[in-house]
């Protein structure tokens, strides 16, 4: 991928974060740190993708990134973490995996359907193991500063 369509890209998942942002009426302030944090986790997907070969392990690496921010971004913000992280990981989510999962079901392509359905269930997973692992460590560190 050359540096233009990589930046384009990562611009588009910006903006496309940001007008989600804003059709969920998140508040005027928090709409650029929504938007970095979905553009800075489609910026680990995309070149992670390219270096490991593997979409599951990059969009494992980029939800990382995203819960991670998300998890900054609202404490320094004073806002909610879920501002943050439901608009930051719409770039990762496996829209074409149900889309084709669903359109080789009503193909009856048996074959296709369990592929892109164990893909989609996989992407799926490794969003919500990255989201639990950032979050049980931010509650972790969080108790620990909080004893003393």
């Amino acid at each position: 991928m050359s540096p233009l369509e990589l930046m384009l890209q990562v611009l588009s998942a910006f903006v496309g974060v940001v007008a989600v942002a804003i059709s969920f009426q998140v508040p005027k302030k928090y709409l650029l740190l929504a938007g970095a944090t979905g553009a800075g986790g489609w910026l680990v997907e995309l070149v992670m993708e390219e270096l490991l070969q593997s979409s599951i392990v990059s969009t494992f690496l980029a939800a990382l990134l995203v819960a991670v921010l998300a998890q900054i971004f609202a404490r320094v913000s004073k806002a909610p973490v879920t501002l943050y992280l439901v608009t930051g990981i719409l770039p990762l989510v496996p829209g074409v995996g149900m889309y084709r999962t669903v359109y080789y079901l009503l193909q009856s392509n048996h074959e296709l359907t369990s592929y892109y359905l164990s893909y989609t269930l996989q992407i799926a997973g490794m969003i919500a193991l990255a989201i639990f692992v950032v979050d049980s460590c931010f509650k972790r560190l969080y108790q620990r500063n909080k004893r003393g």
